[in-house]
């Protein structure tokens, strides 16, 4: 019989796996671009597929040294952790140069295979647990989850604690104690030869600590910037928002003013650079000694409003640097209250490089706000008469589509309809937006106006509109009322003065809307007027999506077209790629080589069984398959449903995660723990459908109830919502926890040869749904994502695998 499981020690390695993936995912937005980093590491996940393959092949040998290969492989993801990070550094994988240099493919996958030893190897050591005493599975399953749940939340507090390079060593020293938990847990006694290795692993990891530094893509903003003569970076600060670089440019002064008309003649004051993750500069501007030297603040289109009318009490969405603040300060608005969510910028500006700034946040008539810009809107009872959105995106991002998945619930018809029901009578919206050709962000934004408007139930929602356009960026204002004549004499004033062209008011004509920064043809003002004039065919007769985003569809900036794919490929050699979205490209890529790598996986160790069958095997190697992939596909798409949901009720994205990751996993642990009991007396097939039936039923009420639910306690304090988040998720998650250890118990009750094999298409599954899930969201809406979910487990109620005698 088997001795005591080493229960600690799985849950410290399942934490120390889940915070180095979180980990991966933070460093390679930083050295490279956020959805690469999604590619790289959702392939490098496969380590846990080919791990179950591994465990298939090799598991009468390894379970006969069960202690030594368990503390082993633990021992080796700690070393593997920061040795192939550090390997995968040397790599020169450069993603934007795939198309036209092969030899990228090949450095790409040279960045798989390092990047999924660590994985493979924490994943042989929890599989292996699984294997080596098979009445135990679902206490094995219960620390995993539980450690995860905890590795969730633990490696958020260690990115506001220090540098997410630093990390790396805190994650292989805490892999290393859990080996040491487990040699204790295994009664393993300590000899020289124990010790030594010990002792060597610890000085390797210290050692390789020191040589972790971060090497930056060439390409993105901070590495151009720090390749002009003096630039160099006086500071950084980190958190699980992102690093902040603070750069200074002595010799070559930063001139950071998005949308500067040619026509201004002041020159900006001092600046200093402030890159998020290497991207997404944002400019710390010096408070000038006459309010005058501002006044090129007066030159971007982003001050229409201002000359629209006078508005005394304004709110800002994106304080950043403190632009926008600024230009609103030179206007002598009265009341400023700005908004911004990353505490580590509040703090640049408003304590660290207050004398450079002016202390503009200590300012009578300014108040900042440390908050998610749509939260603070919907828990404020203050209504403005000008609402300001700053861009807080790069140009470079944007324009190379590196931001098609990302969610964003600020550009969405319902985040609209709530600014606008925070505007006083007459008031604006203003929303800024780098400009792009062909038109996207701008049209997709102006569709997005006039649906909300008829929402709304606006008769007339074209003379709420004006938009127009520099060499840069665009400008649209939504106004709580119709533009008066006064109003469009100004803002052709405006435009005329700054050579900023007019793309839409009621009744512009054609001859108006392009004469300064002259395009081929007036393509935004064709745009706007087929939005009005035939809008469904517009969508789906132009190249790209540009249809308004949802808050069950929140992606903003994805635009890609099937149909104009070719095209744009046949465009490669002449400049042409730049109108690709690359990050859906990457997700279906990632989704290509996930199915590909998961069916080699699968497949494998089919050899073996049939080799074995007649002994070993009792149940239909089909239902195992369809069983552990669908409960792989149901777990991973509710997570992320949930996920999205949530966004919004907690009013924070990082909130969002530690909150509803760790409860699933933390309450998934404890159902697992519960199943043990439940299945000794209901036997494991009975239990599992219990569990599934409990998801359903769930799941069903949620989606019926939820936002009910949300609406009733949106209001209450933080606290209160954490609390009720996790009391809404603990039921489901707990059901959640049953099925997977009821159907790896019932395959050592009668195919044992089989459990390994499970494990690995379950986690095959994990890998594909996380893709799969986000393409799911983009096309049809995460409530379709539940749906599927929930037809996942369905399926996983009639396959359950019992023995083929039963």
């Amino acid at each position: 019989m088997p001795g005591s499981l080493p229960y600690l020690s799985i849950a410290l390695i399942s934490a120390s796996a889940l915070a180095y993936e979180i980990l991966l995912m933070k460093l390679f937005s930083i050295i490279q671009w956020h959805h690469f980093a999604y590619m790289i590491i959702s392939l490098a996940l496969l380590g846990y597929g080919a791990s179950g393959t591994f465990l298939s092949l090799f598991r009468e040998r390894l379970q006969s040294y069960f202690p030594y290969a368990y503390i082993g492989n633990i021992i080796l993801f700690g070393l593997s952790s920061i040795f192939c990070f550090i390997a995968a550094q040397q790599i020169p994988f450069n993603p934007l140069e795939i198309l036209w240099d092969m030899k990228q493919l090949f450095w790409m996958f040279g960045l798989y295979l390092l990047l999924t030893l660590p994985f493979f190897f924490a994943a042989n050591a929890i599989g292996l647990a699984f294997i080596y005493d098979k009445t135990a599975i679902s206490g094995v399953y219960a620390a995993d989850l539980l450690g995860a749940g905890l590795g969730s939340l633990g490696i958020l507090g260690l990115l506001y604690l220090f540098f997410p390079a630093s990390i790396l060593q805190f994650i292989a020293l805490a892999a290393l104690f859990a080996a040491l938990i487990g040699f204790k847990e295994l009664s393993l006694k300590p000899n020289t030869g124990a010790v030594l290795l010990f002792v060597l692993s610890f000085l390797a990891v210290v050692l390789l600590g020191r040589v972790s530094t971060l090497h930056m893509n060439e390409y993105k903003d901070l590495s151009q910037t720090l390749r002009i003569t003096g630039t160099q970076i006086v500071e950084e600060r980190s958190s699980p928002l992102g690093m902040l670089s603070v750069v200074e440019s002595p010799e070559v002064p930063f001139r950071y003013v998005p949308g500067l008309s040619m026509a201004s003649v002041v020159e900006p004051p001092q600046q200093l650079g402030v890159f998020t993750n290497g991207d997404g500069m944002s400019a710390i501007t010096k408070y000038p000694d006459k309010m005058e030297q501002l006044g090129y603040l007066d030159y971007q289109t982003s001050a229409l409003a201002y000359h629209l009318g006078d508005p005394d009490k304004v709110l800002i969405l994106g304080a950043g640097g403190g632009s926008e603040i600024l230009q609103a300060l030179y206007h002598k608005t009265k009341v400023i209250d700005a908004v911004e969510i990353d505490p580590q910028m509040v703090d640049l500006v408003g304590k660290k490089y207050a004398g450079f700034a002016g202390n503009i946040y200590a300012m009578e008539h300014v108040t900042i706000h440390t908050a998610e810009a749509r939260a603070y809107v919907a828990s404020s009872a203050q209504k403005y008469d000008l609402i300001q959105m700053a861009m807080v995106d790069s140009f470079g991002a944007s324009s190379a589509g590196l931001q098609s998945l990302s969610e964003n619930y600020l550009y969405t018809v319902e985040a609209l309809q709530l600014y606008l029901r925070h505007l006083k009578p007459e008031g604006y919206l203003s929303v800024t937006r780098w400009l792009k050709l062909p038109p996207r962000d701008t049209l997709k934004l102006f569709a997005t106006a006039i649906t909300v408007l008829e929402k709304n139930g606006v008769e007339e929602p074209q003379k709420h509109l004006v938009l127009i356009r520099g060499l840069q960026t665009s400008t649209l204002i939504i106004k709580n009322g119709v533009f008066s004549s006064v109003e469009i004499e100004n803002l052709s004033h405006f435009c005329d003065e700054r050579f900023f062209d007019i793309v839409y008011y009621d009744g512009l004509e054609m001859s108006e809307s392009n004469r300064y920064n002259i395009l081929d043809k007036p393509y935004f003002f064709q745009g706007t007027q087929a939005l009005f004039e035939n809008r469904e065919q517009y969508f789906s007769d132009y190249k790209f999506d540009i249809r308004p985003a949802t808050d069950d569809r929140p992606y903003f900036y994805h635009f890609f077209k099937w149909e104009t794919l070719y095209e744009i490929f046949a465009l490669r050699g002449t400049g042409g790629l730049h109108l690709l979205e690359w990050g859906y490209l990457v997700l279906l890529a990632s989704l290509l080589q996930a199915i590909i790598a998961s069916i080699v996986l699968i497949l494998l160790p089919m050899i073996r069984f049939r080799k074995a069958e007649k002994i070993t095997i009792a149940t239909s190697k089909k239902r195992v398959l369809l069983y552990f992939f669908a409960l792989g596909f149901g777990f991973l798409f509710l997570e992320i449903y949930f996920i999205q949901r949530f966004i919004l009720f907690l009013s924070h994205p990082l909130y969002t995660v530690a909150v509803v990751l760790s409860a699933f996993l933390i309450f998934a642990g404890l159902g697992s723990r519960y199943s043990k009991r439940l299945g000794t007396l209901k036997g494991y097939r009975k239990s599992a459908r219990y569990g599934i039936f409990g998801i359903l039923i769930f799941g069903l009420l949620y989606v019926v109830m939820l936002d009910h639910i949300f609406g009733f306690l949106l209001t209450q304090k933080e606290l209160i919502k954490i609390a009720a988040s996790v009391v809404l998720i603990a039921p489901l998650a707990f059901a959640m926890g049953m099925p997977f250890a009821m159907g790896l118990s019932e395959l050592g009750r009668h195919s044992e040869s089989l459990i390994p094999w499970a494990w690995g298409v379950n986690g095959c599954a994990s890998v594909i749904s996380a893709v799969a899930a986000t393409l799911v969201a983009i096309h049809f809406g995460f409530t379709a994502v539940m749906a599927m979910a929930l037809l996942f487990y369905l399926s996983a109620y009639f396959s359950f695998p019992e023995s083929l005698s039963d």
